[in-house]
């Protein structure tokens, strides 16, 4: 092999010199150097066949020149972050960018696991329980005046209970003659329906939906014969123990309205003065 022992680019002898091997294709040290060297995108310089290349992201360095661009100490070897393609180590990086914790002020380093909620981050052991102080991790937690309570700790100290399950009220609620209920638990005493949200009334302290309320306790409409209901801004005309709405008092023959004005009875109709002569 001796005689043909030569460079694949430039055909000069490689015998008792030093060559590199690529694609079973033998090159002198300037060749390959020249032809498939990459270039140090810190110094620029050309990274030699004796030296080691370091890559990421298409880019390629001497080791020497892998560098952290704050604190100029190598990275290589070592874990490292990128920041717009700039190169950082890690304490560089947690220092400039990394999540400071709500409860320790400390910076939250990569890598570790945070906790996050409504904008705060924490380090996982800092995401405590304030009252029995034990990590909440992913478990169901309750916040309460900027601190976070685990659901046994809440429950048992500062939780309302509904007045009728007698249970605690961990979220929503509300509250009838001073008294906090669950949305769930706060029904109607004759059907039963949920009246969170729904317009109500009540009659001996008990809550009712306004058809059980009507069906139980309204007043009729001679008229109409429909229950005259309402939370004390219905009105209603009541004349020797009879009741018309507004609407329904208007006399039986003519249908103008009585709100306000004269008119004479016979049974349980009503008339305008002058339909009334005529009857």
């Amino acid at each position: 092999m001796g005689d043909c022992f030569d460079c694949h680019y430039c055909n000069d002898s490689l015998l008792g010199k030093k060559y590199v091997l690529r694609e079973n294709d033998q090159y002198c040290i300037k060749c390959y150097e020249d032809l498939y060297s990459n270039t140090c995108d810190n110094c620029k310089a050309p990274i030699g066949s004796d030296c080691k290349d370091l890559a990421y992201k298409d880019l390629h360095w001497h080791e020497q020149c892998f560098k952290c661009a704050k604190c100029d100490r190598s990275l290589a070897g070592k874990a490292f972050s990128a920041k717009d393609d700039t190169l950082l180590c890690t304490e560089c990086y947690s220092n400039e960018y990394s999540s400071k914790c709500f409860t320790c002020k400390k910076t939250i380093m990569p890598g570790s696991r945070k906790m996050e909620y409504k904008g705060n981050s924490w380090h996982e052991t800092c995401f405590a329980c304030e009252r029995c102080r034990q990590p909440i991790g992913t478990k169901p937690f309750i916040p309460k005046e900027n601190n976070n309570y685990c659901v046994l700790c809440y429950e048992k100290q500062l939780a309302q209970h509904c007045s009728s399950c007698k249970k605690a009220i961990t979220t929503g609620g509300v509250s009838y003659h001073d008294q906090p209920w669950h949305r769930e638990c706060f029904l109607c005493i004759g059907c039963k329906m949920e009246l969170a949200g729904q317009r109500f009334t009540s009659r001996d302290d008990f809550p009712y939906c306004l058809d059980c309320f009507s069906n139980l306790y309204a007043k009729k409409c001679v008229a109409c014969s429909q229950a005259i209901v309402g939370l004390g801004s219905t009105k209603y005309i009541s004349f020797e123990d009879r009741q018309w709405h507004n609407d329904c008092f208007n006399c039986k023959k003519c249908a103008i309205s009585l709100v306000g004005r004269g008119f004479l009875t016979k049974r349980d109709d009503v008339f305008c003065p002058e339909c009334g002569r005529d009857v």
